[in-house]
């Protein structure tokens, strides 16, 4: 082998061709290069998005804050103890084989945020029982460089994981990351649809990349092939994309991005939810023009390793076709 397949420029074009043989060479193009346009910016290609952990000062000038006010170590033990959520799905025509299908979501993890964090979802997650795991995005601290950290973090959390694990990628996360998540096991809805199947029933859940701050969501790439009126879900990082995913005509949607306001005030009022949709939308269940949704709080947290009155989460989804 030449010293050239060792060079960073080589490991590149590895990289990008793989990607092109996965996502398509248009798709791979599209996502790298707006990474690379938008790397470590605070506002978003389309000058509304906005990335408040890109703001150089703020981490310090939050933490600082905080501290001030005495509440940063509460708000850090906080972070590190989280809830068990229960919510339930009831959807008439469900197939008979998912009644009582139980999925583990997990959101929001930033696993190379904070150690304690990580270990707390994983021994969290090892006792539950559930049929699928799914993952809606920023899986990495940062909006931008390395992802090693982030990998191996993951990695830990797949040897938690039992059974398959379905994974969107959110604006915290690179498409480089792709090849190595799938590799851990992980298997990543990149605009794209997946059969999952009990004897003659069928469940269609479909994924999209992210629709914040990339804008890189193809809805009809990822469910023009799911047979009209069957029973399908919807993983999205954010929930902004919750009217076109309505008239689309999934049954649930499950999405990520807001940490339910990370910080609140008392009462679990959200300062802010960085997400351009109804506040009612922000944290935990809803539904919109026939469709269910449920947004996750998240599991980890951005900017500051703290939260005030919104306690993180891992959410057990439990579908059925029964009365609500």
């Amino acid at each position: 082998m030449t010293a050239r397949a060792h060079t960073p420029e080589h490991q590149d074009e590895l990289l990008e061709y793989r990607l092109s043989l996965r996502l398509g060479p248009v798709h791979a193009r599209q996502r790298l290069g707006i990474e690379r346009e938008a790397e470590a910016k605070v506002f978003g290609p389309d000058q509304q998005s906005f990335h408040l952990e890109n703001i150089t000062s703020a981490p310090r000038f939050i933490s600082t804050c905080l501290k001030l006010a005495g509440l940063f170590r509460r708000g850090q033990a906080n972070s590190r103890r989280l809830d068990i959520v229960h919510n339930r799905f009831h959807i008439p025509g469900l197939p008979a084989a998912f009644e009582g299908y139980r999925i583990l979501q997990l959101t929001d993890l930033h696993v190379d945020m904070d150690e304690a964090n990580l270990q707390a979802v994983i021994n969290r997650i090892k006792p539950l029982e559930y049929d699928l795991c799914v993952l809606t995005g920023d899986y990495r601290r940062r909006t931008w460089g390395p992802i090693d950290d982030a990998m191996e973090g993951m990695a830990q959390l797949r040897d938690a994981i039992h059974g398959k694990a379905y994974a969107v990628l959110g604006n915290h996360d690179s498409v480089r990351m792709v090849p190595g998540l799938e590799d851990m096991g992980y298997h990543l809805l990149m605009n794209e649809h997946a059969i999952l199947q009990r004897g003659d029933d069928k469940l269609y859940l479909a994924g999209v990349d992210d629709a914040h701050f990339y804008k890189v969501h193809n809805l009809h790439k990822a469910g023009d092939e799911i047979p009209p009126g069957a029973t399908s879900l919807l993983l999205s990082h954010t929930p902004e994309i919750w009217r076109e995913a309505a008239h689309a005509g999934y049954d649930m949607f499950l999405c990520g991005h807001t940490h339910g306001g990370q910080i609140c005030l008392p009462g679990g009022i959200p300062v802010t939810l960085d997400a351009d949709c109804p506040r009612e939308l922000g944290r935990g269940q809803w539904r919109r023009n026939g469709m269910q949704g449920y947004t996750s709080p998240g599991t980890g947290t951005s900017v500051v390793n703290v939260r005030l009155n919104c306690p993180p989460e891992v959410t057990l989804h439990t579908l059925t076709s029964g009365p609500e």
